[in-house]
């Protein structure tokens, strides 16, 4: 018989049990033929996204995609968000500096990759709004270009290192008091004494952070060109209905404990479903999602990166078809 022709996608994104599916083509979205790339690291995918638009669709930085957006760029988004993650664990200090508490770093040296990235959004709001240190008070240091052009407010302290500097390095060396990263840095993989984190019990500050707000960050969002949304306006309806049922599969694989190399794996998705409900990775524009962006969109004006609030309906095409 005749074949049907599909739409052929490229689709950007990290290879993580959600996308498995997707991936490994036991799930395809009606109508679309994916070609799916792993193989790179989120800045590289970022930077290859905004600046080349080098794919159909690509899990980006959410940071990003507010500025992108606010610059009117020409990317559309649907809320699948394929990597969440808490922060309060990314608050890395020089051990011999004698901070104990977040409000001895007001006045100091923070270093970061850059400013933009969605971790240090969060983890600046956080420090803010939740224990008292503005982020108008802190000397920052960065190390990186933006992913978008950007101008920082007058009143914004922060400089640039000199090139082949390493914030890393820098934070070790005690040049600088603290690094805000969205990695586990080598230093505290390596288990070295003089950095240590500005929150210890880091773990504990996050599931009550949880319980309080309800809010489990938002670190990315589905970009999708314009173009495409624009020629085939059906497609982005049909990807988010795979990404959901390729998540849903990841779950259902999960329920195995010989999957993951963890003694205490069953454990903790049980703690986790305890904590958290059967479905943290929730997508959509529900009331939970909806209070995470308001959240990230806030800390985004007020850090001087969103020039003004855009609406999730603006943010997000409309995907609550009846499936």
């Amino acid at each position: 018989g005749r074949m049907s022709k599909k739409l052929h996608l490229t689709l950007a994104t990290g290879d993580y049990e959600s996308i498995r599916a997707l991936k490994e083509g036991t799930v395809k979205p009606d109508g679309i033929e994916l070609t799916v790339l792993t193989d790179m690291t989120s800045d590289v995918r970022h930077w290859r996204m905004l600046r080349n638009r080098e794919f159909d669709v690509a899990e980006l930085s959410m940071s990003n995609y507010l500025m992108a957006k606010y610059t009117g760029l020409p990317f559309a988004a649907i809320p699948v968000f394929l990597h969440r993650r808490f922060r309060h664990g990314f608050v890395f200090l020089n051990a011999g500096r004698g901070i104990t508490k977040p409000t001895d770093l007001i006045g100091k040296k923070v270093g970061l990759r850059n400013f933009q990235a969605t971790a240090n959004l969060w983890i600046r709001g956080i420090l803010e709004h939740e224990h008292g240190v503005p982020h108008r008070s802190i000397n920052w240091f960065k190390q990186d270009e933006e992913e978008v052009d950007w101008t920082p407010p007058a009143d914004l302290k922060i400089q640039r290192i000199a090139p082949g500097k390493d914030v890393e390095k820098m934070l070790v060396e005690g040049e600088l008091d603290a690094l805000i990263h969205p990695d586990l840095i080598q230093a505290i993989l390596d288990k070295d004494k003089r950095v240590a984190r500005l929150f210890p019990n880091y773990r504990d500050l996050e599931v009550d952070y949880f319980k309080r707000t309800g809010i489990f960050p938002i670190m990315h969002t589905t970009a999708i060109k314009q173009e495409i949304v624009d020629k085939y306006p059906w497609a982005p309806i049909n990807l988010m209905q795979a990404f959901e049922v390729s998540k849903k599969a990841a779950y259902k694989r999960m329920e195995n404990p010989r999957i993951v190399p963890l003694a205490w794996f069953r454990h903790f998705l049980e703690e986790q479903e305890e904590i958290m409900g059967a479905d943290p990775w929730v997508y959509g524009l529900g009331e939970v999602n909806r209070k995470a962006l308001e959240t990230l969109m806030q800390y985004s004006q007020e850090q001087g990166l969103l020039g003004r609030k855009i609406s999730l309906e603006e943010l997000f095409i409309a995907t609550d078809a009846q499936s």
